[in-house]
């Protein structure tokens, strides 16, 4: 079982594949086993690594370290003991926050950035957002199990296998209870005014039917990040890479080459403030452009 240290704490990840390195960041209290479909996939012609953040999954249960920013630097620091050359960050709903930050702090060792269903700012903005963090992580503080049970659904869409929810929901009670307090830090979480900084090739994927974050969040992000774009998998909801594996899987290979082209061409290719979304429509999960 391969783990890592980092930061005064054992982090736990799978390394498949060989090829270009994609590392694969989870969201809120699951673990890299979300990836599964992705690692199945991309392992064929890529280096796939899925870590389990600290409290989650497999790795060791710190007593501290649950903030964004602690996250951030778990992965920058995980980087850093592989010695992965420009490694392609795919974040999943919070992680996509992790990911970001990953960029701003050290661009230089980041090779591209894939948002899945990020959030970003919406915890933090959107009107009554706040009251219901606060709403959530009361209930949680009460009944965890019933909370998650009813919760977790809404992450996936319509008519999702009811296995795959109790899966997830199983993964959310296994982590530590202290991962809330990453909630508690997105609820005051906006890095808008930073993200025009980002020199780094960015690909936001997100699922059409995600009731947890508006597509108009990754819109308005995606628009103030030079170059970056946009795909939208329009049957998914905010599990979208679980949703659908061979659309988003589809999706995520075409963000990819688009991300290295623009790695190999240099900054100049990707600082023109504008999105890929904006002038060469991308296809969704129905070919539907965007």
């Amino acid at each position: 079982m391969p783990t890592a240290d980092v930061n005064g704490t054992t982090l736990h990840y799978e390394d498949h594949g060989a090829g270009r390195p994609l590392v694969f960041l989870h969201g809120w209290g699951t673990s890299g086993r979300v990836w599964d479909a992705q690692t199945a996939d991309l392992s064929r012609d890529h280096r796939v690594i899925t870590l389990d953040s600290r409290g989650c999954g497999r790795s060791a249960r710190a007593t501290t370290g649950y903030t964004i920013a602690d996250a951030t630097h778990d992965t920058l620091r995980f980087l850093e003991t592989l010695r992965l050359e420009a490694p392609v960050l795919i974040g999943s709903s919070i992680a996509g926050a992790y990911a970001l930050e990953a960029a701003l702090a050290a661009p230089q060792r980041i090779g591209a950035v894939i948002p899945v269903d990020a959030g970003l700012h919406h915890f933090s903005t959107a009107t009554g957002m706040r009251q219901a963090t606060a709403a959530l992580l009361s209930r949680l503080r009460t009944d965890r199990a019933g909370t998650l049970a009813d919760f977790v659904p809404h992450w996936y869409r319509p008519g999702a296998n009811p296995a795959l929810i109790d899966g997830t929901v199983r993964q959310l009670l296994h982590s530590t209870p202290l991962i809330d307090r990453l909630v508690t830090d997105q609820a005051a979480y906006d890095p808008r005014p930073r993200l025009p900084g980002i020199r780094v090739p960015v690909h936001f994927l997100h699922g059409g039917l995600d009731t947890e974050v508006p597509l108009s969040v990754p819109r308005e992000c995606a628009a103030l990040i030079p170059g970056a774009a946009l795909t939208v998998l329009e049957d998914a909801g905010h599990m979208s890479q679980q949703d659908h594996p061979e659309r988003f899987n589809t999706a995520l290979r075409a963000a990819l080459h688009l991300t290295e082209k623009a790695w190999r061409d240099g900054p100049k290719s990707f600082v023109t403030r504008r999105t890929i979304e904006d002038d060469h429509p991308m296809t969704t999960g129905k070919g539907h452009a965007v």
